[in-house]
């Protein structure tokens, strides 16, 4: 039950990106940086674990979609981890344009990268007791 957590918080980073570029109160700058560092360090160990499971059982890498969960949620996370970089303090420099774009970049790869851990799941039975 890691995944909620990178997910959760990318998201909430593109929000408060959202409201600081809509308001400037640093504020949001401040809640992006730390949920950016959030989402770096619980993406870290959510695709830790997803390696476990990746490289230790042959059937998940049968699947093309597991190739595309896993190097998906690793750019997302290098990405993460790009963005809070140029984001030097809570002054809200390297917010808008360009760590706006970043966080809209990195909700876009997890939107796919989650149907691709949905489609392991749900289609292929992928991490599922059997009934």
């Amino acid at each position: 039950m890691l995944v909620p957590l990178p997910i959760g918080a990318f998201v909430g980073a593109l929000a408060s990106d959202v409201a600081y570029a809509a308001t400037g109160d640093r504020f949001w700058a401040r809640a992006s940086r730390l949920l950016l560092g959030a989402g770096v360090a619980t993406g870290a160990l959510a695709g830790a674990v997803g390696a476990v499971d990746f490289t230790g059982r042959d059937q998940i890498r049968d699947y093309r979609e597991a190739w595309a969960h896993a190097g998906g949620n690793a750019a997302a996370i290098a990405l993460g981890a790009v963005n809070l970089a140029m984001r030097p303090d809570d002054s809200g420099r390297g917010t808008v344009p360009m760590g706006l774009a970043l966080s809209a970049l990195t909700g876009a790869i997890l939107l796919v990268t989650g149907w691709f851990g949905g489609e392991l799941s749900y289609r292929h039975r992928v991490g599922v007791m059997p009934d």
